[in-house]
């Protein structure tokens, strides 16, 4: 099994560990109690947001993948869309899990039913309070779909996701992002 921390994150944590400790000590020479724990508090939460903070930097340039052998076809008979390819692990550790993320846009403009309502429709203030008529049509469809786990350095592995295609959509545009962590 493929661990999210890699030896980077794990130098890093203890990084951040140590300073807060040294800071802790810091703080607990401060004899009046309301400076101790608002200094106590303010150590905490800095650190915390520097260990949150790092680790999306980390992933970003520790797990790294790429796709390859990119194809898609429409499936008539189900109303669907299928993304076929492969990722491969290009980076230097173990990738935990990588997720495809998928965006269908309706190009309204070149399918020839641009009106005003496509561009602005107002609402009221409390509209969520009412039902929905079910007559609006959704010109966008994103889905994340989980395409790999525990790929190894190296690793190429295949992988298919499937999605609902909606039967109003003319031209659609079709953009993908791959996110491994």
């Amino acid at each position: 099994m493929v661990s999210y921390f890699t030896i980077v994150h794990i130098i890093t944590l203890s990084v951040l560990f140590v300073v807060f400790i040294i800071l802790l000590i810091v703080s607990l020479k401060e004899t009046r109690k309301k400076v101790l724990f608002a200094m106590i508090f303010s150590n905490f939460l800095v650190v915390s947001m520097l260990a949150v903070f790092s680790m999306f930097v980390l992933d970003k340039y520790t797990k790294k993948a790429r796709l390859e052998d990119m194809s898609q076809a429409r499936v008539l008979i189900s109303e669907s869309f299928v993304i076929t390819g492969r990722v491969r692990n290009i980076g230097r550790f173990d990738i935990s899990k990588c997720f495809l993320n998928v965006k269908l846009v309706n190009n309204a403009i070149s399918a020839g039913n641009l009106n005003g309502s496509t561009v602005y429709k107002p609402t009221g203030g409390l509209e969520f309070l009412t039902k929905s008529t079910g007559q609006e049509r959704k010109s966008t469809i994103i889905k994340d779909f989980l395409i790999a786990k525990n790929l190894k350095v190296d690793e190429l592995r295949n992988f298919s996701a499937s999605m609902r295609y909606p039967s109003y959509f003319k031209s659609p545009t079709l953009r993908y992002k791959l996110h491994c962590r």
